[in-house]
């Protein structure tokens, strides 16, 4: 390594920092947007802190733009949302039981995947004076996660009809593996089974129902599933499941840090804990102040994941460590302070994820709270 002055331009970056890029978001929201008919409706996704963004400010961006509904995991994330600003119909995926009253405090839309969860709520919204308060119906229809079983069907009709503290807003389900098109014939069957579910209901209840089954690879592969609304997640934040895809996508997110320090190691010499690196020749690493604490997984350690720096790449070195990682520096001129890039539009979080057989999502809802975020509005 030169210990040259060298004329590299100046970090955009002095510590860790996620870096969420609007313009990236618009893009993505305009991409999805036009795959769909004018009159249906888009929900946009953004539990887990927009996928490990930053909700408040994604959902306010994205309610600018002009999406319909938003959605959260559970009652706490919507509540945030409310308290950040956000007007539009939020629906709550998995709400509990414990928040309920909750949810009918910050208006905020339950899906309703079982009769016990059913009867609760509309025990809590008739204690509370409530008259036709949104709720949403959801159908299993092979996930095996969430959702009513179709045999169920009649006691989730006998049981709306005397509730009218309740109104059913929507009616959807989830599919399995709508990427995947090996099980295209899966995937087919699923449609077929929410449709004939979510006909019967309307039916039943005898008016309008919002009908919504696409999660983002729904969308790009299934246009004839879309029916009234979609759902996106993952394709917001710039990734597609499917390189095609991808490939017109932008990722929101870049995460970045900087060189703390450079160490010359000696042949025979180790680094990090355990011992787990043992140089067998003179090397040069630098240690960078994040780790997995911060959402970088040890499974990341000891060659699997890399990092760019100056648009090289810097393979890890030895064990993850709780708040530092060191990365393989010695063909790369570089100095401490130097800015890294660990996963952004270059280096994306799918290629990052790839490498230690992981996931996107994985990788970029795991990124820590403690993680520094940074605007970035063009």
């Amino acid at each position: 390594m030169s210990m040259q002055t060298k004329t590299a331009p100046m970090p955009k970056v002095f510590e860790t920092t996620l870096e969420i890029n609007l313009p990236a978001l618009k893009h993505n929201f305009e991409v999805l947007k036009a795959k769909l008919n004018t009159d249906t409706l888009f929900l946009a996704v953004v539990k887990a802190f927009a996928y490990g963004s930053d909700a408040g400010v994604v959902s306010n961006y994205l309610q600018q733009l002009g999406v319909d509904y938003f959605a959260v995991a559970y009652v706490a994330e919507g509540v945030a949302l409310r308290k950040a600003g956000v007007k539009k119909p939020i629906l709550v995926l998995h709400p509990l039981v414990k928040n309920l009253g909750l949810a009918i405090e910050h208006c905020l839309e339950p899906s309703i995947y079982s009769l016990k969860l059913l009867q609760e709520f509309e025990g809590i919204a008739k204690n509370q004076n409530q008259n036709n308060y949104p709720i949403h119906i959801k159908f299993n229809t092979g996930l095996n996660r969430l959702g009513f079983e179709p045999e169920e069907l009649d006691l989730v009709l006998e049981s709306l009809k005397g509730a009218s503290s309740l109104k059913v807003k929507s009616v959807f389900s989830h599919l399995a593996a709508s990427e995947d098109f090996e099980e295209q014939e899966f995937t087919l069957d699923q449609i077929k089974r929410y449709e004939s579910l979510s006909k019967t209901l309307i039916d039943g209840l005898r008016y309008p129902v919002i009908r919504h089954l696409c999660n983002t690879s729904g969308v790009l592969n299934y246009p004839e599933a879309h029916f009234d609304m979609v759902r996106c997640g993952i394709g917001l934040y710039g990734f597609g499941n499917s390189e095609k895809e991808t490939k017109n996508l932008i990722p929101v997110a870049c995460l970045k840090s900087i060189i703390s320090q450079i160490h010359h190691i000696k042949k025979g010499a180790s680094v990090g804990y355990n011992r787990a690196f043992k140089s067998t020749s003179d090397i040069e690493t630098a240690t960078l102040p994040v780790g997995h604490a911060d959402g970088i997984g040890r499974h990341f350690g000891n060659g699997v994941g890399f990092v760019m720096i100056h648009g090289k790449k810097a393979p890890i070195v030895g064990n993850v460590c709780m708040d530092m990682i060191m990365v393989d520096v010695t063909n790369i001129d570089c100095e401490e302070g130097d800015e890294v890039v660990i996963f952004g539009a270059e280096h994306s979080a799918e290629i990052a994820a790839t490498a230690a057989n992981t996931i996107s999502y994985e990788l970029i809802t795991s990124i820590s709270q403690r993680v520094k975020r940074k605007i970035v509005h063009k």
